[in-house]
């Protein structure tokens, strides 16, 4: 009787339960990255439960990380029965917030753009932005990735002063904190600078120029903007380095210096007279200069054609100037009357 009495309980109890097995133990991330400006719970420790929604630490500026120490963490989640999470060998958790960085030359670009075309102004590139404030990187929340936009720009009258708010849509830092910028903006034009002073006749060579940006102002209209266009010229006066050179600078190469010997020819229909003569003025190819006969010892007026020559062309009676001398013809031709 009683072995059945056994058998019954048995049956009745069914067989014993196995032990509950314990709950995994919240343990800590060695790091987290932060979206918004709080870090919460759920952040910092894996398994945190009901509590992963509690903040318990402001978040770094944007992008910008920083360690926070296992202790102070411990601290942080005490208050939630958490103060026992599992922190391994970890001694800190670096914690970072990531971000778009907006560069000073990006919202110099966008301030140009906007202002391109106001008030007679050039293109983008030709202007050049003096800012009131110092411009530096500036970090905003990574998913606004919207372009830069203009929420509102004034021009003074003279069309030189500016002040500009800029915005990204989806931005809640520029939102509470509007990017406000104010400065000058200078219309801007190529042109070529000398990099060694020049005497008056120094042809311009590749190495003696470099381009640059001057204010337009001072460029004028008349600026060697290309290299091509000064190129095998002479300095007309002496010039200094770093001026910027303009057409009125320049001028042919002198192919007859003052007080040269020079060949003088003088041209009529069937003759040729080869004379020399000494030049009264320095010219260039295609000038017309004085020389002193040095026969006559008077002075007729020429073309230079020609590395110290010049030419006199024209019939026996007209080829001379009023105001200048026959020329005298070798002793063994007849002088023209």
């Amino acid at each position: 009787m009683l072995r059945i009495v056994i058998i019954a309980g048995l049956l009745l109890t069914g067989t014993p339960a196995k032990a509950e097995t314990p709950s995994a133990r919240p343990s800590l991330k060695p790091a987290a990255t932060i979206a918004g400006d709080l870090v919460h719970i759920g952040d910092l420790v894996e398994g945190a439960g009901a509590h992963a929604g509690v903040a318990i630490f402001r978040a770094p500026d944007l992008g910008t990380s920083g360690p926070v120490s296992v202790a102070r963490v411990r601290e942080a989640l005490r208050p939630y029965g958490l103060g026992d999470v599992d922190a391994g060998d970890l001694a800190e958790v670096v914690v970072s917030r990531p971000s778009r960085a907006i560069t000073a030359r990006e919202i110099e670009s966008r301030i140009a753009q906007a202002l391109a075309g106001q008030r007679g102004l050039g293109a983008p590139d030709d202007l050049k932005l003096t800012l009131d404030q110092t411009l530096r990187i500036i970090h905003i929340e990574a998913d606004a990735t919207a372009e830069l936009q203009v929420v509102r720009l004034a021009l003074d009258s003279y069309g030189s002063r500016f002040s500009i708010v800029l915005d990204v849509p989806g931005s809640a830092l520029l939102r509470r904190t509007p990017l406000r910028l104010s400065g000058r903006v200078t219309e801007t034009a190529e042109i070529a600078v000398l990099t060694r002073p020049l005497q008056r006749g120094d042809i311009v060579r590749p190495g003696d120029l470099a381009i640059e940006r001057r204010p337009r102002a001072e460029v004028g209209p008349d600026g060697v903007g290309r290299f091509e266009l000064a190129m095998g010229l002479a300095a007309r006066r002496p010039l200094r380095a770093g001026q910027p050179l303009r057409i009125a600078d320049l001028m042919k190469p002198e192919l007859v210096k003052r007080n040269e010997t020079v060949t003088l020819l003088y041209q009529v229909p069937g003759i040729l007279l080869t004379i020399r003569g000494q030049a009264t003025e320095a010219g260039a190819e295609g000038d017309t200069i004085g020389v002193l006969n040095l026969q006559s010892k008077r002075t007729v007026h020429g073309t230079v054609t020609g590395s110290g020559q010049v030419t006199v062309t024209g019939s026996l009676g007209t080829a001379v100037p009023a105001r200048s001398a026959s020329l005298s013809a070798p002793a063994d031709q007849p002088q023209p009357e």
